[in-house]
Order: structure tokens, then C-alpha cells, then sequence
């Protein structure tokens, strides 16, 4: 999913388009665990994803300005193979939990984390290797040094997020770690307005005010649901 994002925005997809789609990975992440991982949901989950997939698109066209930006064919290409790969990921990770659950295994999030990025660092030296990148990459940090510790610092803000992103996976929901995700957008821009002061259109507010009422009922639903579990199992 990354390796096609990166490539529609190398392929001339503008930003803001990259952006607004990405907003929408709840949906194909929601699609994947119906068709692959054997999930199924009521009205009310359509309706949150769909409050909170909405918000997001909005507030992320609000914030756009001036000029016009235009997309190739290509970079919409990529961009499309980018979240189908975010509802296949979904989906195959919904059905390893639900299949390990039958076994009596508990899925634990660094096994998820080691395993998913060993994977990726295989097929990454792959198609390195055969696009014959590999060697022009380590002779060019070679040859520019004061890359390595930028690459380092890099590579453990990943580690520390990833922590995050997998326990979410394994002791949560593929879609509730998409929700996560899609949603730290929105608080990240309200942060910035009441900690540096920065302005918002009425179309920004409405497209926050969307988002959140979607995650405020999402929340809702699954507190609700935990009390009555609880309630169940001390009857």
C-alpha cells in the first residue's frame, strides 16, 4: 500500500488527490474484512465509517488552496492499487485472527510487526534488485553520510509507531486501527489551532464536527457493548 502511494505521487498524482483518498481507507479496509476476513456489520457501522470517512474528505478539501493541481491516469492507477491493497491487508488480517482464535492462539502485536515488516524488506531488496536500484542506493548514502543518522532516527520513530498501529491490530480491529489512523488527521489539525492559533474555514468545522460525531458513536457503541458482555459474564 505504501510502495503504491509513494507511486502515484512519483507518477504526477497531485497531493491534495492523494490526500482525499487516503482519507477514505476506512472503506476499503470495512470491504476487505467483509469479502476476505468473514466480518459483517450493522447499519450503524456503515453510517460511523461513512460520518468519519466524509469529515475527513472535507475537512482535507477545506484546507486546500489556491492553483489548480492535476493528476495523471497513472498516478490515479496507483493510487486505486494503493487502497485495494489497504482492503486485501484488512481483510487477510481479520481472518488470521479469527483463524488463530479457533487454535487457541493469541495473536500478539510484535509477531505481527516482525513477521509483516521481514516480508517487506524481502519483496523491498526484490525489486530493488531487479530495477537495479539497490546498488546506486547504497552508494549514494555511502557517498552522502550524514544520511545514515537521518535513516536511523527514522527508522525508530517507525518502530515506535508501528508498536502502536499492531497492538491495535492484535488486541483490537484491522478497522479500528484504520479508524485510527484516518482520524488522527483531525485531531492533529485541531491541536494545531488551539496550540499555534491557526485559522479554519466553516467548511473545515463542518467536516470535523462530522468526523468526530462519527467516532464519538463508534466509541459509544463499543463501550456499550463491552457493559453488556460484562453484564453477561457476571450473570
Amino acid at each position: 500500500s505504501k510502495a503504491f502511494t509513494s507511486l502515484s505521487l512519483a507518477h504526477g498524482l497531485s497531493f491534495p488527490v492523494a490526500t482525499l483518498a487516503k482519507s477514505g481507507k476506512m472503506a476499503p479496509v470495512m470491504a476487505g474484512q467483509l469479502l476476505l476476513g468473514g466480518a459483517s456489520y450493522g447499519i450503524r457501522d456503515y453510517m460511523q465509517v461513512a460520518a468519519i470517512v466524509l469529515g475527513t474528505a472535507i475537512l482535507s478539501l477545506g484546507k486546500k488552496k489556491g492553483g489548480e493541481s492535476h493528476s495523471t491516469l497513472v498516478g490515479l492507477f496507483f493510487i486505486l492499487l494503493s487502497l485495494t491493497m489497504d482492503g486485501v491487508t484488512g481483510g487477510l488480517q481479520k481472518r488470521l485472527k479469527a483463524d488463530m482464535n479457533k487454535v487457541g492462539i493469541k495473536p500478539k502485536p510484535y509477531d505481527f510487526m516482525f513477521w509483516t515488516n521481514l516480508y517487506m524488506m524481502i519483496v523491498a531488496i526484490f525489486i530493488s534488485f531487479v530495477l537495479g536500484e539497490f546498488t546506486q542506493g547504497i552508494a549514494y548514502c555511502v557517498s552522502n553520510a550524514d544520511l545514515w543518522s537521518l535513516i536511523i532516527k527514522f527508522s525508530i520513530c517507525s518502530a515506535i509507531g508501528q508498536s502502536f498501529i499492531f497492538y491495535t491490530v492484535a488486541h483490537f480491529d484491522p478497522l479500528v486501527c484504520s479508524t485510527v489512523t484516518t482520524t488522527r488527521k483531525i485531531f492533529s489539525v485541531l491541536l494545531s489551532i488551539f496550540t499555534k492559533g491557526h485559522q479554519m474555514s466553516l467548511q473545515g468545522w463542518f467536516g470535523v464536527s462530522l468526523a468526530v460525531s462519527g467516532i464519538l458513536s463508534e466509541v459509544h457503541n463499543k463501550v456499550s457493548h463491552s457493559q453488556k458482555l460484562k453484564s453477561k459474564v457476571s450473570m
